[in-house]
Order: structure tokens, then sequence, then C-alpha cells
């Protein structure tokens, strides 16, 4: 990381007081010419040890965002990676709009992503404490040191004198930077309105000429220009301190070597680096990620749907997923790779292979990533989680066993979330018959002579035959389909897709012999499905099938007319 604030004919002193503590061990240096500074920072690495030590800060005032995810996500993995430190930080100095309720939110929401912290709230720490509501002592020491430097002035300006400012600045097309005597101001003139009580904030002297320049480890070089900053405000006049002086304070005195953090924290930069080196600190090096975006590449907000952790993690999401799939979101290692472990995040992982463009979220990658990682759990646990569900859910009675692990087995192809296990359970137990055999697409099944195949099917179940088969399980079933299929003279389609319809009710769906064996079992022992979900079966099947008037249905589709068929250009 480079920053510097370039002007022309250099000194080492100039507009400011000295400084009360030493300048800088390293870069960057305050080199003034009258109202001019310079910066360079291209020897920083942070810590004097070169211990990794990098921060998530986020603000409790609502919950934890993907985009927030990301940026946590890769703190820990540039962390682990560099065998560094991850540190939580909870910025709360917004006192009006931070709980303690959605403070507990985010950091159960870290823990469910895996993202463990080595300091911050419930870990502890050296560099305590790690709420900035509780550190209020600490900015008010190092703001009377400013102060006592120059770097800092009282401003006794009251609301009415800096609206006037803005509105003068506006209508002469000017930034609104302030204008006001107190820079100035002689220690009699400050004295005379301490006496009188007049509320006074802290305002921070900027160099009037001049660009700041970061190297961005992202984006490369950015700069600004001095002139369009004015002397900013550092301390309120209640006595709270402003969130820029705050965050240099705190990335500082907990020794912070890399900020990774949004984009849209880049022009905040530029009134750090001044307070950094107001205060004579090491600057840390800056890495700002890009938005994520919508599909439409606008900012991802709560109108395109789910935005929060939370949110999906309700939805049925695995935290592994989210954290493969926020991995991607604007990194790669370069392959054609796109399935991670957190492990193999970690080991893999580069700041410099991050994307500096916006990286648009894809709700149907990341359901599509997470089937896999559903897919990829050890069986045991799979099977847990999907029992789990299932009886949660009122669908069956009992969370283990036989059943619970061959329906897992057949149906988990068919689940991405585990949410989707409820209907694909619950479609397996129904039987819509007559709807699949009046529509559209059934037709040409019941064409093929299905009201034989089904005389001889109920004969088989009749005989017990069937049964007997069933009762073998999956070798006993496919040899009484093969010697079936030989009484009928049908094999393939024209044998599988009849028995398909007759037996599940559909035209679709999961391994037949798979389906049909659960269906039986589910059937022959009563306390594995809850009567209560509309469960047919077999038994059932075969007095719905021996009932169904077949004429009637082909009369049905005789009467429906035939679709029209659109012409072509």
């Amino acid at each position: 990381m480079a920053a510097s604030l370039v002007g022309s004919q250099w000194l080492r002193i100039g507009a400011f007081p000295a400084a009360s503590t030493p300048l800088l061990r390293c870069k960057p240096c305050l080199l003034v010419r009258r109202r001019s500074l310079s910066v360079s920072a291209s020897a920083v690495t942070g810590p004097a040890d070169g211990e990794v030590r990098v921060r998530f800060a986020p603000s409790p005032t609502g919950n934890l965002h993907v985009g927030g995810a990301r940026t946590a996500l890769f703190n820990y993995l540039f962390a682990r990676s560099k065998g560094g430190k991850f540190i939580l930080r909870i910025e709360d100095t917004d006192l009006e709009r931070s709980t303690r309720k959605s403070e507990e939110a985010m950091l159960n929401d870290l823990s469910w992503l895996g993202l463990d912290w080595d300091e911050g709230p419930g870990a502890g720490g050296e560099y305590g404490p790690y709420r900035q509501s509780e550190r209020n002592s600490l900015y008010k020491q190092y703001a009377e040191k400013l102060l006592n430097s120059g770097h800092v002035y009282r401003c006794f300006c009251s609301s009415e004198e800096l609206e006037q400012m803005k509105e003068t600045a506006k209508q002469m097309q000017l930034p609104p930077v302030y204008t006001g005597k107190w820079a100035t101001a002689s220690d009699e003139e400050v004295q005379k309105e301490l006496e009188k009580g007049t509320p006074y904030t802290y305002r921070f002297r900027v160099p009037k000429e001049g660009r700041l320049k970061i190297e961005d480890i992202i984006r490369g070089e950015v700069s600004w220009g001095l002139d369009t900053l004015g002397d900013f405000v550092i301390l309120r006049s209640n006595g709270q301190p402003v969130y820029n002086f705050c965050v240099t304070v705190d990335d500082a005195t907990m020794r912070i070597s890399h900020v990774i953090r949004a984009e849209e924290h880049l022009p905040n930069t530029l009134r750090q680096a001044l307070i950094y080196n107001a205060l004579g600190f090491p600057m840390p090096s800056f890495a700002h990620v890009s938005l994520i975006l919508a599909p439409d590449r606008s900012k991802l907000s709560k109108r395109h749907g789910a935005t929060s952790v939370g949110q999906f993690r309700e939805m049925g999401y695995l935290p592994q997923a989210m954290v493969n799939y926020l991995a991607l979101l604007g990194w790669g290692d370069g392959t054609e790779n796109e399935f991670f472990t957190i492990d193999q995040l970690v080991e893999k992982f580069s700041i410099d292979r991050v994307n500096k463009s916006g990286a648009v979220f894809d709700s149907a990658k990341l359901r599509w990533m997470n089937g896999q990682h559903l897919r990829a759990l050890p069986s045991e646990e799979l099977v847990k989680i999907l029992g789990e569900r299932w009886k949660t859910a009122g669908i069956l009675l009992e969370s283990g066993g036989m059943f619970v692990k061959e329906a897992t087995e057949l149906l988990k192809d068919g689940i991405d979330l585990v949410t989707d296990a409820d209907k694909v359970m619950s479609n397996l137990l129904s039987y819509p018959l007559n709807s699949t055999l009046t529509s559209a697409e059934g037709k040409p099944v019941l064409e093929d002579k299905l009201p034989e195949v089904a005389s001889s099917l109920i004969a088989a179940y009749d005989s017990g035959e069937l049964h007997k088969a069933l009762e073998e399980g999956h070798a006993g079933w496919q040899k009484w389909v093969k010697s079936f299929g030989k009484l009928l003279k049908r094999k393939g389609k024209s044998l599988f897709m009849p028995l398909r319809v007759l037996l599940t009710g559909k035209l679709h769906g999961p391994d037949m012999g798979g389906s049909i064996l659960l269906i039986y079992k589910a059937g022959i022992n009563g306390d594995i499905v809850n009567p209560q979900i509309g469960f047919v079966t077999l038994d059932e099947r075969f007095r719905m099938l021996k009932e169904l008037d077949w004429e009637a249905l082909k009369a049905q589709h005789e009467a429906q007319p035939e679709p029209v068929a659109t012409a072509s250009h």
C-alpha cells in the first residue's frame, strides 16, 4: 500500500505546531509548506512485527447483509491464509439506531457462517474493549492530543452559521467546505466563548493545497484533492466522537495492518489518512472491495428479495454453501473450479485475485451451489438433517430409521434447499392419478392401451405376486418388472411409463422402483407417515385403479379441443 499527499517545495515545518509525539517511525510522514501536506506510505506494512491483523467492524443497526458477510469473509480468509488475526469490532456510535439485539443477531450469523474471530466480543483480547461505545475515554484522550498539537481547534459556530456557509458555497458552486473564523481565532476569542459556556466542536485542520494518493491493493492508485474537503469535525458538541475519528483511533490502537472493506468507504480514507498522520500512527494497507450488485446491476437491496444472512439461513441454506458462494462474488482461484470448502478457500485465497468490478448476486446460482454442498455432506449428516426436517414439517412421525435413510438416498437429487425436502416427500406420498390422466401430457400414455396394462397390473396385485416381489426389495422388484414386461411384450419407455403412471400417479419422478418400495413400506408400517398429510397407500392406489372409469376418461379427452398450432414465420 502506498499513500501520499502531494504538494511542492516541501519543508518539514509549516502550518501546524509540532506534534507532542514523535513523527512516524516509517512513512507516512508529515511534510508541510504553508497549508500543503505530503504523505508517503509505500513502506508501511502495519504493526512493527509484521503480524497480519484485520478487522470486520459492523454497525449493529440491522441484520447482517450479504455484502457485509462477504467483507467479513474476505478479512477472515486473508487473516487465516497469512497466519494472522481476525478481529471483530462493533461500531455502535450511532446510539439511537444501535441495539444489542442486532449485535447478537450479527454475532450469531458470523458464528453460523463459521467465521470465528480471534479478538472481539465474547473472545476478549489485549486491545479491547471491542465496542466503540466503551472506548469514549480513548477517543477523548486522542482528541485532546490533537488539540494540544494544533491539528484540531475548537469551533464555536452555531448550526445557523454552518447552514449559511453551506448555502453560500452552493450559490457560488463551490464544495461545501468550512469557512468559519475559528481556524484562525486568537486565544482571547476562544477563552471568551469558553467562559460564556458556548457549545463547541473539535474541528480538524485540513491543508488547503495538495492531493492525497493511496495505492489500493484492489483498485490501484486512488487520489483526492485536499481543497474539496475543508476542516471537518472529529468531536461533536455533545462530546460524541465522529465515525472517521473513531475508526482511525481504533484501527491504529488495535494495530490493524490491512483494512479490507467495501468500496463505499473509499471516500473516508482521505479524512482517516490525515488523522493517522496527525497522530503519528503508521497507516495500514487499504483494499476496497466492490459492491454486490443485483441482476439489473443496481446495488443489491431488499427490493431484490432476500439480502440478509439470517433470511438465507431461515430459507434452508447451508453455511458452507453461503461461504462458498460469497467467496466467488469477486474472487476466483484462476481455475474453472467453483466448489470450495472453507479450508480450501483459506488455502487458495489471495487478495490480489479480488476483482475491482462489481459482482452480480445470482440467486439461482446460490441455490444450485447449496444443492452441491447438501449432497456432498456425509450420508449420516444428510439423513439427520432431512429426517428432522420431515418430522418438524409434520410429514413423518419419526426423524430416523431405515425409511428416512432410503428416502434420503432416493430424493436427495431433487433437493437443493433443506426446505425443498417437504415438497419432494409430499410428492412421493401423493397419488394425483386423475389429474395426470386428464392432462394433455397424460393423453399419449392413456392412448397406449393403458387400461390393458392396468388390468394385468391389478391381476399381479390381487394374486399376491407384486407383494411378494416388493417384500424381496430392489432385486425382487427388478425381477418382477422384467417378467411383467415379457408378459405384456413391452420394454423400455412403453413399459416403464404406464407402470409409473399407474403406481405413482405421475409422469415424472425419482427412481420408480425405489419410490414404490418406499410407498409399500410406509403403507404396511403405520407409524412412519403422519396420517393427516393425505398419504395414499399402495392398497388404496389399487382400489382407485379398480374403480377407474376408463371410458369416461377417453370421452373427456375426446371432448377437449385440439390445441391450435401457431403459424411459424
